[in-house]
């Protein structure tokens, strides 16, 4: 069982950083891959960004590449995503999640969800 908790959300405006953390608790951090999603009204969730259990290997949405940054720190148990030059677009709750399999791109392949934080970008 792992427990997920993120912060860091917030209101920022257009052009802006954020940087969101999700901590992560009930087992060692390496054992299992993780990933942020995006989700909006009405919308299916979103992929974001997904890092692999030791951190050596992430993959990206095309829509955040090169803006987006997903690192972890195994020792702390925690990834962070570091969000770099904001768009409007970006305005949605992100969460974070955790699973067995590295670098997957849906949901269904995560089994813990955290509550999600919400960021809201502003022109």
């Amino acid at each position: 069982q792992v427990q997920l908790v993120e912060s860091g959300g917030g209101l920022v405006q257009a052009g802006g950083s954020l940087r969101l953390a999700c901590a992560a608790s009930g087992r060692p951090g390496s054992t299992y891959a993780m990933a942020w999603f995006r989700q909006t009204p009405g919308k299916e969730r979103e992929f974001a960004a997904a890092i692999s259990g030791n951190g050596g290997t992430t993959y990206y949405a095309d829509s955040v590449k090169g803006r987006f940054t997903i690192a972890r720190d195994n020792a702390k148990n925690r990834i962070y995503l570091q969000m770099n030059s904001l768009k409007l677009e970006d305005t949605a709750v992100y969460y974070c999640a955790a699973g067995f399999r590295n670098l997957q791109v849906t949901d269904r392949s995560y089994d813990y969800w955290g509550q999600g934080t919400q960021v809201t970008v502003s022109s």
